[in-house]
């Protein structure tokens, strides 16, 4: 099956530039949700994750939802997916990755690009107890995280279907992209160092010795903060040996479930071609790129009465397997 979008997408007047369809989502996407129920998931490492959920009635779909690099649950993309299930009379589930949920976690490795047992320990619980379909969508970070699952599992993969928006398939060209030139990328970057290393600082407080601290405190670039932190927290020989192992673009052939990838082909984050071109090559696969959009933006309608075109195709997407 190949979808096809419910309606084209425009962008709203004036935010037909990347990076204000970008930054432009991230400031005025609806931050309220259903009422949510925060549950502890105790791990076998001995770690924990926070998800919160809501339920829907007996048989209705449930949709999993990923956040991206130092998000949350109460990202506004989450937030969207959140309330879109719920309007359809679906339930829903967020999982806040390991120290994403307001408290750190318990460990000194926290989570990555490529860490899936997490995420498909969550969905084989949420299998084991939802009667109707179970659906899952991963924005950006957690789209790539998606995706390696997916790959990971085949066949067995617990999900009726899967969405993949923004995600950064070969990790390496995104750092690339990032740790580029521009007053944009800069201010990309310094977003995420910032949490990055305030959350790392607390860490190494608590192990001593974890990573190298002067080489942290010293990074002025994503690849160079993954290489002294990220990378040895997890095991991983470097930066590279970490995108490399990560990336979910090289294995997209392995999906065989239902899965919709969208993107956009001006996303400031990611090289061109910003979905693996070999994609096309697997049935299981609906490819959807636009000619605008942004990462993790699709900011349709306008500027006063913004839609968000990429949560709403998820959802209709999900609808169609139902």
């Amino acid at each position: 099956m190949s979808f096809q979008p419910t309606e084209p997408f425009v962008s709203a007047p004036g935010l037909t530039n990347e990076h204000a369809q970008t930054i432009y989502a991230n400031l005025v996407r609806p931050l309220h949700t259903p009422e949510l129920r925060r549950t502890r998931r105790e791990l076998p490492d001995g770690d924990f994750v926070d998800v919160d959920t809501f339920d829907g009635p007996p048989g209705a779909p449930h949709v999993v939802a990923l956040h991206g690099l130092e998000g949350s649950s109460r990202a506004g993309y989450i937030a969207a997916v959140l309330r879109g299930a719920k309007a359809r009379g679906w339930g829903a589930t967020a999982l806040n990755f390991r120290s994403c949920s307001g408290e750190p976690n318990r460990l000194a490795r926290t989570y990555h690009s490529g860490h899936i047992d997490d995420a498909l320990g969550l969905m084989r619980d949420l299998r084991a107890q939802v009667t109707g379909p179970l659906f899952a969508v991963g924005f950006s970070l957690g789209a790539n995280v998606l995706c390696r699952l997916l790959e990971d599992q085949g066949e067995n993969a617990p999900v009726n279907a899967a969405a993949s928006i923004s995600a950064p398939y070969d990790l390496d060209a995104c750092c690339r992209k990032l740790d580029g030139p521009g007053v944009f990328h800069l201010l990309y970057r310094e977003r995420f160092l910032r949490t990055l290393k305030s959350k790392a600082r607390a860490k190494l407080k608590r192990f001593p010795g974890a990573f190298d601290g002067r080489a942290m405190e010293a990074a002025r670039t994503v690849r160079a903060f993954d290489h002294a932190v990220t990378a040895p927290l997890h095991g991983f020989r470097s930066a590279e040996h970490y995108y490399a192992e990560s990336s979910s673009g090289s294995r997209l052939h392995a999906i065989r479930k239902p899965t919709l990838l969208i993107s956009a082909a001006d996303d400031p984050m990611l090289e061109s071609p910003v979905i693996p071109p070999q994609a096309k090559d697997n049935p299981h696969l609906s490819i959807v790129e636009t000619a605008h959009g942004g990462h993790v933006g699709f900011v349709a309608g306008h500027v006063h009465r913004p839609r968000f075109w990429a949560e709403e195709q998820a959802l209709d997407f999900f609808a169609s397997f139902r």
